[in-house]
């Protein structure tokens, strides 16, 4: 019996009862997700912009969000008074990403990046698609297990805008943002 022993282990072969799983990462693994909806409150050409959209996301071990969101502008802005249809339309998404930082204190913040496209429309614009980045820092309150609040400010940079009047500026701004995040966390 020793000698098959031996022999297995030389070979590399073992049984349950003689070893234990060798793993990179020995902890469980867990797996959520979640949704919410979301407001911003953010500028467009120096004008108050309101976005409101939703997101979604799969999370990793309370820690990796793997998600994506869209959000689009809901107020009009209005830069002349043309009479027809809206000045801008203005509507985003991507995919998104977000660290989670000790997820299980009631409070606790998260840093966030999405990376996009966007389009561009309206009297005053051209129909036209941009590409579009936003970092953020935010904070979250654990209000349930099953709901959070979330809030937090970043930065929209928007890149290709074309539209006669306009530059990439015009739709780049700060931004604060408000959302409901209901799921598995």
């Amino acid at each position: 019996m020793k000698r098959a022993l031996l022999l297995f282990a030389l070979l590399g072969v073992s049984s349950p009862a003689l070893a234990q799983e060798q793993t990179l990462i020995k902890e469980e693994f867990h797996s959520g997700g979640f949704g919410a909806p979301v407001i911003k409150f953010s500028e467009v050409a120096d004008k108050v912009a309101v976005f409101v959209g939703g997101r979604g996301g799969w999370i990793i071990n309370h820690t990796l969000v793997l998600g994506g969101g869209g959000y689009g502008l809901a107020n009009d802005i209005r830069l002349v008074d043309t009479g027809s249809g809206r000045d801008i339309e203005f509507g985003y998404g991507g995919v998104e990403l977000e660290y989670i930082n000790s997820s299980d204190n009631i409070i606790h913040f998260t840093v966030y990046l999405l990376l996009g496209a966007g389009g561009l429309s309206g009297s005053l614009v051209n129909d036209e698609s941009v590409f579009v980045a936003e970092p953020a820092l935010n904070g979250e309150l654990n209000i349930t297990p099953y709901f959070r609040l979330h809030f937090g400010a970043g930065y929209r940079w928007v890149v290709g805008v074309d539209s006669p009047g306009f530059s990439d500026g015009d739709f780049s701004a700060f931004y604060g943002q408000l959302a409901a995040k209901f799921g598995s966390f």
